[in-house]
């Protein structure tokens, strides 16, 4: 990939999303690689994690003052002489070199727009945006400004699935593979009044949190041909996908009901499974630490670029709009676990 590359400085940072969950993989990325968190904003102020990492950051829980300090910060190393092209933030050492991310999936859009638009590059939490259409229009203004737009994808960066990839690409180009996914991950009765519970702002569950798998199944077998929905509920998802080199049955679930006895015996909240052709890929270790490999690869120009988002966002957003056909054709086992009612459905 065609990609400018930086000298090795300290760069400033901004987060947008600060008090998320997933903020404090970014935090600890933007301090375990040398750079400096200049500024965060988050509606809700339970933000003690900057004392870890960043103490000494402007915070904002008004996007209008965020918006103010940033261009001020841009405009100060103008001041002092700095070359300052435009929104170029380049050669300024007090602008903000690059937003980070971290708000709800349905913001990501205006989130991302607004970084490119005070002159930084951005890097955003999956899922990049919820519809194909939008990647295009960042496009426009990635061109418009000459900044670019980073995903996040973690696993492309594990070395079991780069090992994957690798068997899967030294392969007869006409091997097919049978692959089961299951990932069970608990979520609790807030889940469904946080934005996350809403369709409209998280995408659902298959968007939530299966996007970075459909990434590496599709980065690894290749494209759609075949999409198919078997079960969908608030709690769960169930399907099948026919790769080019693979047919994938998937299930994904917030429910802890449907954990497997074994899991839930040993008190786990979490089951993660890969299966290819009945043999079980290991990648639970070093899943969660791979947000500082993925700052490494962007600062060092090897980033995933925009581009990159428009396969896993196409097919989520295909998954979200289909019609499941309930237990028919090859669906997962798990499929057919009895469904739960919804923490807000009225008791008849």
């Amino acid at each position: 990939m065609s990609c400018k590359r930086y000298p090795a400085k300290m760069k400033n940072f901004a987060l947008i999303g600060v008090a998320g969950y997933i903020a404090p993989r970014h935090l600890k990325a933007i301090k375990e690689t040398g750079n400096h968190l200049v500024a965060a904003i988050d509606k809700f102020d339970s933000v003690g994690i900057l004392d870890s990492y960043f103490p000494e950051a402007s915070f904002f829980t008004d996007f209008e003052r965020f918006d103010r300090h940033v261009e001020l910060l841009r405009r100060k190393g103008g001041e002092k002489g700095r070359k300052t092209e435009g929104r170029n933030n380049e050669e300024n050492e007090e602008a903000i070199h690059y937003v980070s991310v971290c708000s709800p999936n349905y913001l990501h859009d205006a989130h991302i727009r607004f970084g490119l638009r005070v002159g930084a590059n951005v890097i955003c939490e999956k899922p990049l945006v919820l519809n194909p259409w939008n990647i295009d229009a960042l496009g426009e203004i990635e061109a418009e400004t000459g900044k670019m737009v980073y995903n996040i994808f973690q696993l492309r960066l594990h070395p079991s699935i780069i090992a994957l990839k690798k068997q899967i690409s030294e392969a007869p180009s006409d091997k097919i593979y049978d692959i089961d996914l299951t990932y069970i991950t608990s979520r609790g009765n807030w889940y469904y009044t946080s934005w996350k519970g809403d369709i409209s702002k998280s995408g659902g569950i298959a968007t939530n949190i299966g996007v970075h798998f459909y990434d590496m199944l599709t980065w690894i077998f290749g494209q759609v041909k075949e999409n198919i929905v078997h079960v969908a509920s608030h709690d769960r998802i169930a399907g099948y996908l026919k790769l080019d080199k693979a047919n994938v049955r998937y299930f994904l679930s917030i429910n802890e009901e449907t954990l497997p006895a074994e899991a839930r015996a040993a008190g786990r909240k979490t089951y993660r499974l890969l299966e290819m052709n009945g043999n079980a890929i290991e990648f639970s270790e070093g899943f969660t630490d791979l947000h500082t490999e993925s700052y490494r690869q962007i600062l060092a120009g090897k980033g995933f670029p925009l581009s990159e988002a428009n396969t896993s966002v196409q097919l989520v957003h295909d998954i979200r709009h289909a019609t499941p056909i309930g237990l028919k054709g090859n669906y997962h086992p798990y499929a057919k676990l009895p469904g739960s009612r919804h923490p807000f459905e009225r008791v008849q």
